[in-house]
Parts: structure tokens; sequence; C-alpha cells
């Protein structure tokens, strides 16, 4: 099923973050990780766009659906696994993640995303009509703003708002 124009901003954060998992993923099997560049990644992308993503689900997208008595059960389950994934955000935040910690990091985002994308917007476009949708759309707009407002730019030494190098 084609995605709604109004869940789209979520499916290309998305992607963003799934682009993330099959990286680390593939540098999983390389001899040399260094730890400290993919944790220090894994929380600028956590603090940029991904807290901002939680958020916006939790508030607007997650209790919505959850009026539909079909997605309470995965509605909880999505609660439950972004409290998961927030520990293992912190956890990078702090460097305190191994190797191990990276590969079940990548493979818990990874089934999270899948879930949103395959369960929970399938249902949400099946069982709410354009109208309901479109509300979501909008206040989604404005709760995911200050995430498309971030920008980061590979070298630069302090991320911005305005996606310009302040060094």
């Amino acid at each position: 099923m084609l995605r709604d124009q109004n869940l789209v901003p979520l499916s290309r954060q998305h992607q963003h973050s799934l682009a993330l998992c099959v990286r680390l993923s593939r540098a999983g099997e390389i001899t040399e990780v260094d730890l400290e560049a993919w944790q220090a990644e894994i929380a600028r992308q956590f603090e940029q766009e991904i807290s901002i993503h939680f958020a916006a689900e939790e508030k607007e997208v997650f209790p919505r659906a959850a009026e539909f008595s079909e997605m309470q059960g995965l509605v909880q389950e999505l609660l439950a696994e972004h409290a998961v994934l927030r520990s293992l955000f912190a956890r990078a935040g702090t460097r305190s993640l191994d190797r191990a910690g990276l590969a079940e990091f990548a493979e818990k985002l990874a089934v999270h995303i899948r879930k949103e994308e395959r369960q929970l917007f399938e249902a949400m476009q099946k069982q709410m009509d354009a109208k309901e949708l479109a509300v979501i759309g909008s206040l989604l707009e404005k709760a995911l703003a200050d995430a498309s407002l971030a920008c980061f730019l590979p070298g630069a030494a302090t991320p911005t708002k305005t996606g310009r190098d302040e060094t």
C-alpha cells in the first residue's frame, strides 16, 4: 500500500534511521570498529531528529491510533520499544555501547521501524478516513518542525539549526 501523504514525513525519517542501521550492520563486519565515532553519530541523530520523531509519534500518532481497538496492543508495544530504544540511545550518548551493543541497537531500531511502517501505518491507513489522517499530518508538520530545521554536516564542528558550520 502506498504511504498516505500525511505519514510521509515520519516515513522519510524512518529511512534516515534505517540507513544508519544498515551502515552499522556493515561496520560490524569490519575487524576494527571505531566505537566512539559510531556512538557519537547515534547520539547526534537522536538529538537532532529521533527524539523529536519519538515525541511526535507519542503525542500525535499513538494516541489517535489507540482510539481504534485493533491498534491498541500495537501502540503499547511501540511505546515499550521507544523506552528500550531511548535507553540504547542514552548508552550511546555516554559511550557505553560495545560492539555487541551497537549490533543490538541496529537490530532493535530496524525491527521497530519496520513494525511502525508495516503494521501501524498500514492499519492507520485502513482504519482512519482522509480527514483523520489530514489532522494527524497537520499536527505532525508542527511537531517535526525542529527536526526538519536541524542539519548536521559531516565534519562540521558544531551542528546548527541553520545547517552552517559555526566553528
